[in-house]
């Protein structure tokens, strides 16, 4: 059964030892042993987070003789950002909203404490 793009690339990000791997490679392409170096993981299961990244569209893998390379492919994750970018709104509104009753708050306390002040 197909899953779409984006809930496939939620899968994957919904790991924090994938989302660290990510935030490796945006730094730029490195090895698959590189990548393992900070995990306290076996490579297998460093490789099994990287097969998960790969599905998902979110990195690229390559061989460079030996050596096993990867790369960032960000287009999953605009899919992410325009997806959460409907709801952006809602959250600006509720910030607003939010502003305007920590001023209001704060213009109280203001009024309040002047009027102790000359008691």
């Amino acid at each position: 059964m197909p899953t779409d793009v984006l809930s496939t690339t939620f899968a994957a990000l919904a790991d924090p030892t994938r989302r660290a791997i990510l935030a490796r490679l945006r730094s730029g392409e490195c090895s698959v042993t590189e990548l393992a170096e900070p995990f306290d993981m076996s490579m297998p299961a460093v490789s099994k987070h990287l097969r998960v990244l790969e599905r998902a569209g979110l990195i690229e893998r390559r061989r460079d003789a030996q050596w096993r390379r990867c790369r960032i492919n960000a287009g999953p994750l605009k899919e992410v950002v325009d997806w959460a970018e409907h709801y952006r709104h809602l959250w600006e509104e509720r910030l607003d909203r939010m502003d305007v009753y920590l001023q209001e708050l704060q213009a109280k306390e203001k009024s309040h404490g002047r009027k102790q002040r000359g008691k």
